[in-house]
């Protein structure tokens, strides 16, 4: 019962640091975008536009008022899911409307990489500490150290040439929306979504394989040795479990990189997602929505960190 309870108390301690930063990225955001230059009602209106049809749009958006209100009656609709409406881009519709119809795109592609790249890296990484050593292992930890220095826009360019001006394997432009259909979404989304993954995959690759490696010549391995265990059961259970644990928290130290990838590769591929509309926002000054989509990713990065976090004190030797 009081394991039960300290773990409670651990669970509720790392979910108010969840809270707590998400409210600190949200005052960051909000105020750097003040403070950066640049008039959502020129944007808007124009340049040509009369002043007062300008000071007629900031009355309007109520862009005049103190910063310190203006940011509490934001966070304040946004507690409640309430994100106001956009100023530039889509005028007067809802926030909340336009990132529920973006962000399925985005988680797609999101969940689309992570998955490739997990894949990637499990395999590599335990072929390369299995055949430490040899050609395969050394094969991997190139592959791996080519794919961690590859920018993930510069990847986006090669692999449409290749892959589909050059041999015509996948559309260069253009995602079919998995609402629409889930096989033309993993269609048309396998090429952002490699690009988005390789660099991942060949971090995830090291980081596995170092883990295996440091694993493989513990003491607690070589008891289980002695004891008559075979090796397929000591590696599962004494040497791949305690590797994943680093291996899990990369993964979630990645999801930053992860999110910030899609804000690039969106772009390219024509992916009609939360990244390409927090750039075209950026450019146009729309603060509420940027804001809005800032911190929708804020709180994505958050959740699967909060959920790292639990998977890791899981795969704990010590709880077992």
């Amino acid at each position: 019962m009081g394991a039960f309870a300290s773990g409670l108390t651990r669970t509720a301690q790392r979910f108010g640091g969840v809270v707590l930063i998400a409210l600190l990225g949200a005052a960051a955001v909000f105020f750097a975008l003040r403070a950066g230059q640049g008039d959502p009602a020129l944007a808007a209106l124009g340049d040509q536009a009369t002043p007062e049809a300008v000071a007629a749009f900031r009355a309007r958006w109520r862009l005049d008022d103190p910063l310190a209100l203006q940011f509490g009656r934001w966070l304040a609709g946004a507690a409640t899911g309430d994100f106001g409406a956009s100023m530039v881009i889509a005028s007067g519709e809802p926030i909340a409307q336009l990132i529920a119809s973006r962000l399925p795109n985005t988680l797609f592609i999101g969940a689309y990489a992570l998955a490739l790249a997990i894949s990637i890296s499990l395999t590599a990484g335990v072929v390369a500490a299995l055949r430490h050593g040899r050609f395969v292992d050394g094969a991997a930890t190139s592959a791996a150290v080519l794919g961690i220095s590859m920018p993930d826009f510069w990847l986006s360019y090669v692999l449409i040439y290749a892959l589909a001006l050059g041999l015509g394997l996948f559309p260069s432009y253009g995602f079919t929306a998995p609402s629409a259909s889930f096989a033309g979404a993993l269609y048309s989304g396998f090429l952002p979504a490699l690009a988005i993954a390789a660099p991942m995959a060949a971090a995830f690759t090291r980081m596995l394989r170092t883990a295996l490696l440091e694993t493989l010549h513990r003491d607690h391995v070589r008891v289980a040795r002695s004891l008559g265990h075979g090796e397929r059961f000591v590696f599962v259970h004494h040497v791949f479990r305690n590797a994943l644990i680093p291996y899990v928290t990369v993964i979630g130290l990645q999801v930053r990189y992860l999110l910030g990838g899609t804000v690039v590769v969106e772009r390219i591929f024509g992916v009609n997602g939360l990244g390409s509309l927090m750039v075209d926002a950026a450019f146009a000054r729309d603060y509420p929505l940027v804001q809005a989509c800032a911190l929708v990713f804020l709180v994505c990065v958050l959740i699967v960190n909060f959920a790292v976090d639990l998977v890791c004190a899981q795969l704990d030797p010590r709880r077992a």
